[in-house]
């Protein structure tokens, strides 16, 4: 009988009893180098007469050292029975040691003028790795100098064509500091992160580590590490906060999940003399004001990132698409020296305000001959 099997399913059978070949990753090195030569694994490799060799050169060099003189109040050398192996040397390089790369460098020169030329080359050293340095920072310091010298071109052209006078703006931005943080993009909602900024808005940066460490929302834990990376970028990139000389146990017991971290400093040692300020907000609200460099939170807000769906599979053949969002947070951080500014303003605004009065003494003008009711 044929078999009812077609041709094709034939040969596939044929070749899956064909025999494998041992790959050879799975084979070690040495059984491939002796499976190619057919050399044993454990065949012997020295070379007695390259060893009798090199034994005699060494004999023959330490004779010649032990018949050369030895001076005056010098130890005599040891013969060396070592085989030169040439891996090793007594200086980093047989051909140019570090004194000879000196320029004018001499060895029958006086100790002298070696001590001389090894200070200048030390300082030309110093000098070549600190421009090497300045190279290196200059990536981080000053990124982009075609911009840098197109805005400094600007600036100069503006305070010409305003005869030196700055503005407003522009004395605030050399007497005051900011910094502008912004985080990297949530798994949450704008909606959702809205509420934890608006409650945090307004706040000294203490008082926003207490509030988000005891918050019940989620995205509350995200905010509280970006406010931690927003303030240390502060202190170090800007120099914020560094008036009051009790700063760094101030930040330790924020670190250290102290709720109140203002209250439990003494005011005699912590806070300098004079510094106490009753100053009044923007909303009329009242705010004592102990140190002029508290680091507070001018403004919050976030902004929407890239979103994306999925479907959820239903019963009935429905299907529903979920969209995932992302938000990122930004944070304006100022001093405290900013809002007892903007109170002294208020509070001459106010004073300088005319007092309103019913009916003022000017001439009355196009009046009627009836009256209106």
């Amino acid at each position: 009988m044929s078999a009812r099997i077609p041709a094709r399913r034939l040969g596939q059978s044929a070749l899956a009893f064909r025999p494998r070949c041992t790959p050879w990753t799975a084979v070690p090195t040495v059984a491939q180098r002796n499976a190619s030569t057919g050399a044993p694994a454990d065949r012997d490799l020295s070379n007695p007469l390259l060893e009798k060799y090199l034994q005699q050169k060494e004999a023959e060099r330490a004779a010649t050292e032990a018949a050369q003189p030895v001076p005056d109040g010098a130890a005599p050398k040891k013969p060396s029975t070592s085989v030169r192996d040439g891996a090793t040397y007594s200086v980093p390089s047989p051909l140019f040691s570090p004194e000879r790369l000196i320029p004018g460098f001499r060895d029958n020169a006086p100790e002298t003028e070696k001590a001389a030329l090894q200070a200048r080359a030390e300082q030309r050293r110093l000098a070549v790795q600190s421009e090497e340095e300045k190279r290196l920072l200059s990536v981080n310091i000053d990124p982009d100098p075609a911009a840098r010298r197109s805005l400094e071109r600007k600036l100069v052209i503006k305070s010409v064509t305003r005869h030196g006078r700055m503005t407003k703006a522009a004395k605030i931005a050399r007497t005051e500091r900011t910094s502008l943080y912004k985080s990297h993009f949530l798994p949450t909602s704008v909606k959702k992160i809205q509420k934890i900024l608006r409650q945090i808005a307004g706040k000294t940066v203490s008082e926003a580590l207490v509030q988000l460490r005891f918050s019940p929302k989620k995205v509350a834990r995200d905010i509280l590490k970006g406010l931690i990376v927003a303030q240390d970028e502060a202190i170090a990139g800007r120099g914020m906060g560094l008036g009051d000389k009790h700063a760094l146990k101030k930040w330790v017991e924020q670190r250290n999940e102290v709720a109140s971290t203002l209250a439990d400093l003494d005011e005699t040692t912590a806070r300098t003399k004079g510094a106490t300020q009753v100053i009044e907000l923007k909303d009329g609200r009242k705010k004592l004001v102990r140190d002029p460099t508290e680091v507070y939170i001018d403004q919050a807000w976030c902004g929407r990132g890239e979103a994306w769906k999925s479907p959820e599979f239903r019963a009935r053949g429905r299907v529903n698409m979920l969209t995932h969002r992302t938000t990122s947070f930004t944070f304006l951080l100022k001093e405290e020296k900013t809002r007892m500014r903007i109170s002294d303003e208020i509070r001459k605004k106010r004073a300088n305000r005319k007092l309103w009065v019913a009916l003022p003494d000017r001439p009355v003008t196009a009046q009627r001959q009836y009256c209106l009711w």
